[in-house]
């Protein structure tokens, strides 16, 4: 009787979006080139852009964004918190399934260190047949989601050996994740010594020509706040939609957080709560933009307290999350 042949280990790679090796100079510039070269992040004509880029971007904002790095650098670890966190991620998680010797998981970041490509072929050289694709992004974006995994498949392209592969979808309503990011926040907000009168859901922003074009991240994102309304029983006037980190002149989906912040406070709202359910590890975009500058614009047009609310991170509730819908990405795998 003919042997049925056993399959391979299965990998699962968690994938974010960035960071820059330093927050020096050089380093900055190098990972801002990266990723402002993306033609799924900037969709403008790629003959002006390039002057624009390699002109006034690339000589003078690596200073700006080095200061806000530094900001927010894990100076422990000399790195950033981003790539601190999503290591973490993948640590808890492949402790999750340490029982089971067919799964692997490995981390990487679409812009940056560590590659795409090295931690496939790292997965691959591990005996890795099948590797499940997760980007950690709830709400589908194709500057976000799609270029992961573009960049996975490029990968993926120049491998003789190709692992079968698999790629997580857009979770913005899983029940999971709407259970974890409202037990977070009532947790977190319940730490307060004040109560919030508004509480804003900032999302990354997008150019509005992009959700024209038809991707869905405008729709997504309103999804997962109408789903955290409903599971904390609050009102659209207390938890509130905006969006953050606009780049350029283009407009970009509204209402803006950073104007949100600033109206509300010169209406006289004196306690507001943000919290960032698109991120899944705090970030430069979490940790300076929300927490350091929207936290300095709000007392400075007159509000009083203010708190931004962490993200699910590694915590218990984040890596309920992940785990959940790996596990639910694998069914059949293993």
């Amino acid at each position: 009787m003919k042997k049925t042949r056993r399959a391979g280990k299965v990998g699962v790679l968690l994938i974010n979006l960035g960071t820059p090796d330093g927050t020096d100079y050089w380093s900055m510039r190098a990972y801002l080139k990266e990723f402002l070269s993306d033609r799924r992040v900037i969709e403008t004509n790629r003959f002006a852009w390039w002057f624009i880029l390699n002109g006034p971007i690339l000589l003078l904002r690596p200073f700006s964004s080095g200061a806000a790095y530094r900001s927010i650098w894990n100076k422990q670890c000399d790195e950033s918190p981003l790539r601190t966190i999503t290591r973490a991620q993948a640590e808890k998680l492949s402790d999750a399934f340490k029982g089971n010797k067919k799964i692997a998981v490995d981390w990487a970041m679409r812009y940056g260190a560590p590659s795409l490509k090295s931690r496939i072929e790292a997965l691959a050289a591990q005996g890795c047949e099948r590797i499940l694709l997760f980007a950690l992004y709830p709400q589908y974006a194709a500057a976000t989601t799609a270029t992961a995994y573009d960049k996975a498949f490029e990968a993926l392209g120049a491998m003789r050996r190709q692992p079968a592969i698999r790629t997580v979808p857009p979770y913005h309503d899983d029940p999971v994740y709407i259970a974890a990011l409202a037990a977070s926040l009532k947790r977190e907000v319940s730490k307060l010594e004040w109560k919030p009168e508004v509480i804003l859901a900032s999302f990354h922003g997008l150019p509005v020509e992009y959700t024209d074009k038809g991707d869905p991240y405008r729709d997504h994102c309103a999804g997962t706040a109408r789903a955290l309304r409903e599971k904390l029983g609050w009102s659209e006037d207390f938890l509130r939609l905006t969006f953050q980190s606009r780049f350029g002149r283009a407009e970009w989906l509204q209402p803006y957080t950073d104007k949100a912040v600033e109206a509300l406070a010169r209406q006289g709202v004196k306690n507001l709560v943000i919290v960032t359910p698109g991120f899944v590890a705090d970030c430069v975009e979490t940790l300076e933009e929300i927490a350091l500058e929207n936290g300095d614009i709000f007392r400075g047009a007159g509000g009083e307290n203010f708190a931004a609310i962490p993200c699910l991170n590694d915590s218990a509730e984040g890596m309920k999350v992940i785990q959940a819908v790996v596990e639910r990405e694998l069914k059949g795998w293993v």
